[in-house]
């Protein structure tokens, strides 16, 4: 296998574990929460178990971005940034960019405390904030997932 096969297998594997985990929350573990935990214990029942996803989602955005980047970088793909038809390419680095922020930045440094504050006020409503949030990054990781495949095979 040569270098460049094995740096896009591991951007396929990190987007799959990735999005895999983000698919897997959004769809599996928030409804599981809503139908068994008490809606008092929502939000830090939550926390706790995403706490451990978060260290497994840094590590794939940070293999994601850095082949990615890579991948550019030998393949001199810039050029792509300026045309319009590689919107793909742009949302890819939207949504690293977008959890790269929130994985490394925002979660530990701001949203864990927000909605631990937030859930004592008003714990429903904090719940069915971060179910929207993960809906909302789900659906953007979906699309760009789809165009992104679509457009790297000629589509």
């Amino acid at each position: 296998m040569n270098e460049f096969a094995l740096v896009r297998a591991v951007h396929v594997i990190a987007i799959v574990l990735w999005i895999g985990g983000v698919a897997m929350v959004t769809t599996v573990l928030l409804p599981a929460i809503t139908r068994h935990v008490s809606e008092s214990e929502r939000v830090a029942f939550f926390e706790r178990i995403e706490a451990r996803f978060a260290v497994q989602s840094r590590w794939t955005t940070l293999a994601a971005g850095a082949s990615g980047f890579w991948l550019v970088w030998q393949w001199d793909l810039w050029q792509r940034f300026l045309d319009v038809r590689y919107w793909w390419m742009h949302a890819m680095v939207a949504i690293w960019a977008l959890f790269t922020l929130l994985l490394f930045v925002l979660e530990p440094l701001v949203l864990h405390r927000w909605f631990e504050a937030r859930s004592k006020r008003d714990p429903v409503g904090t719940f069915a904030l971060i179910r929207r949030l993960h809906w909302m990054l789900f659906t953007a990781s979906v699309v760009t997932v789809l165009g992104a495949t679509a457009g790297a095979h000629g589509g």
